[in-house]
């Protein structure tokens, strides 16, 4: 029997490589204000939190700027930098493996949710899980800190297991490859899995609580279905 009955996973950087086309869109989107970043592994910030919180924090634009910034960001993404995209190698095997097992999955991003659709229908994993939640696009727009964080999409997510089983946390993973994934595990109590392929350091993802790391889909599988 497996140690998790119920998977969160989070999609950019954890199933799939989408560094390429949102570094280019960001770099567009910067460019606009005469912030020119010729080094695209410089904006991997981007890849992950919510735009408007990298545009704050990172760029230090405000509120108007960042409502222009989203706006010229999504413009780019949603027509080429959607597909400016791969799917780590073994993804889904690992992910069949799981669901052979009995575990229940749910992705749980900060991307906007119909492009969360988009992204699994095109690379054609989407079967694979039970619960898909992705970030409010309207929260990107809104003045002020407002943020869609990935405490609130994890919430959603796991709701659907908590209306069925009281005891859902002790039994629940969240994967995924950033400080933002593992501090939303430990705001849900659940158990924290890091992965070291994506686009955050394994000392990042120690630093924040992260109890297993894996370095290949074939190990988190193994892991998962332990």
């Amino acid at each position: 029997m497996s140690k998790f009955a119920y998977c969160l996973f989070d999609l950019d950087g954890t199933l799939t490589l989408s560094g390429p086309g949102i570094t280019r869109c960001a770099q567009v989107a910067l460019r606009h204000f005469g912030i020119d970043e010729p080094d695209l592994r410089k904006l991997e910030v981007f890849v992950g939190p919510p735009l408007n919180e990298t545009f704050r924090e990172v760029y230090h634009l405000n509120d108007d700027q960042i409502q222009e910034g989203v706006r010229i960001f999504r413009e780019r993404y949603e027509k080429t930098g959607i597909f400016e995209n791969d799917l780590i190698p073994g993804t889904p095997e690992m992910l069949k493996k799981v669901q052979d097992h009995g575990i229940r999955t749910a992705i749980a991003s900060s991307k906007p949710q119909n492009m969360v659709y988009r992204v699994l229908d095109h690379f054609g994993i989407r079967q694979y899980f039970e619960v898909i939640v992705g970030g409010d696009p309207a929260h990107e727009l809104q003045r002020g800190a407002v943020k869609s964080d990935k405490e609130l999409v994890m919430q959603r997510a796991l709701e659907a297991f908590s209306a069925t089983d009281p005891n859902y946390r002790e039994k629940t993973a969240m994967v995924g490859d950033t400080h933002f994934d593992m501090e939303g595990a430990a705001a849900h109590g659940v158990y924290p899995v890091g992965v070291s392929f994506g686009y955050g350091t394994r000392a990042e993802l120690d630093a924040s609580g992260a109890r297993f790391i894996a370095d290949s889909m074939e190990a988190l599988g193994d892991f998962l279905i332990s």
